[in-house]
């Protein structure tokens, strides 16, 4: 059973740059900043002080299902 909130289209291909970004994170002013706060407001990134998004625990488990296909 799927219990996961859905992610768009663009907030999968941010929450993919997120990960490609590794421990440097993306800046806030990206032009996919709206998705990277709505990925900040799911736990599955983290805003730093630095105006940079990091890839949260949650966000590195749910790349690793939804697009790397992965198993849990």
């Amino acid at each position: 059973m799927w219990n996961e909130p859905y992610l768009e289209t663009c907030c999968r291909s941010a929450l993919h740059r997120l990960k490609l970004s590794g421990h440097d994170g993306r800046p806030a002013h990206v032009p996919d900043a709206p998705c990277l706060n709505r990925l900040s407001h799911m736990g599955l990134a983290r805003s730093e002080e630095n105006d940079r998004f990091i890839l949260t625990g949650a966000g590195d488990a749910r790349h690793r299902t939804e697009i790397l296909k992965l198993p849990a």
